[in-house]
């Protein structure tokens, strides 16, 4: 058991006698950083020099003095913020060489010419877009690797750096917000002026039309309980309560649902993609709408594993604050799409 000095940071008797051995370096920059942040991350934010001597026990006065003071002169860099601007003189991060970058652009255009080679029926386009899915997929995911570590266990994302993170991840959501646009200028640019193709109507004739107060309207339902639970796991981690896991468990159980309704909605509409203007405006805005769902469903189990490995704090959770904004995005964009196409698009 270790001692809490605040609700929620334990301190172990193990990693003080770390701190003690590391204490009596007097050059501190031959210290490992990497492997010096992750124990201070173990410990906690900052130490409090009034417990100092009751966890190492020293019997030796002069031995604790002398440790005392290299401890004092070392409390100011074992902040990884304040580590950051003792070694570099600024608070930004500059970051390292990496080959992912040129990798994850070689998969994408790998994937990008096996989608093609694929959809004209080439042979091996399947295998090429499978091949440029998987590379793309694991480019993703250890760069995203090294981003954490970046962020967990180097302590590189300082109040500056999460405020670019945090911009940059608003242009993000802001391209996806025009993307949907586009998405919904088609569908109004056909159905508020229907060709006469189509019988000059919406929808249009010959079509049966989903119900919109059934499943639909149960999706919208789902979608909207789990932006009040992932809420709820974010008001948990800023307070520290132990209703989190739950918020988290709730949010990927109800995000698991929605999809597979959406599934049961495809597999029994009575319309394909390939009945007009009406089945392909559907099935691309709400097929990418499900899309985005699984890759917000993937976010956040990512984000629940890295809660219970202890990476965020109550001040710093950036992580899980990008998957709350893409989750709440998600919601939002599907109102639009049920009052839309399945509302409005099924009056006649």
């Amino acid at each position: 058991m270790g001692y809490r000095y605040q609700k929620g940071i334990p301190f172990h008797k193990k990693r003080f006698r770390i701190i003690k051995r590391c204490s009596k370096k007097k050059n501190y920059e031959s210290l490992d950083w990497r492997w010096f942040n992750h124990e201070i991350f173990l410990l906690g934010r900052k130490f409090r020099i009034a417990k100092f001597h009751k966890f190492f026990k020293t019997d030796n006065q002069q031995d604790f003095n002398l440790i005392l003071l290299n401890f004092t002169r070392l409390n100011p860099i074992l902040n990884t913020r304040a580590q950051i601007n003792e070694l570099h003189g600024h608070s930004f991060h500059l970051v390292t060489p990496s080959p992912w970058p040129i990798f994850t652009s070689i998969a994408s255009f790998t994937l990008l010419v096996g989608v093609v080679a694929y959809m004209h029926r080439y042979e091996d386009g399947g295998l090429t877009l499978l091949l440029g899915l998987i590379s793309l997929i694991s480019c993703m995911a250890i760069w995203w690797r090294d981003v954490i570590r970046e962020s967990t266990w180097q302590g590189h994302h300082t109040v500056i750096v999460q405020r670019g993170l945090r911009l940059g991840f608003a242009l993000f959501i802001l391209s996806e917000i025009m993307f949907f646009f586009s998405v919904f200028w088609a569908f109004f640019h056909s159905s508020l002026a229907p060709s006469i193709e189509i019988g000059s109507v919406w929808p249009p004739v010959g079509l049966t039309i989903l119900n919109p107060w059934e499943v639909p309207f149960l999706n919208t339902l789902v979608l909207l309980m789990s932006g009040v639970t992932i809420t709820l796991a974010h008001h948990c981690i800023v307070n520290q309560t132990k209703l989190a896991n739950l918020g988290f468990l709730l949010t990927i159980i109800l995000a698991i649902f929605f999809t597979a309704l959406q599934g049961f909605e495809y597999i029994y509409a009575p319309f394909e993609f390939s009945d007009g203007i009406y089945g392909s405006t559907f099935f691309f805005s709400t097929g990418f709408h499900g899309f985005h769902v699984f890759v917000g469903t993937c976010f956040i189990i990512v984000c629940w594993i890295r809660f219970n490995l202890k990476h965020f704090t109550k001040t710093h959770h950036l992580g899980f604050e990008f998957a709350a904004w893409y989750w709440h995005f998600v919601d939002v964009v599907w109102l639009f799409l049920f009052v839309s196409i399945y509302w409005w698009g099924s009056l006649s």
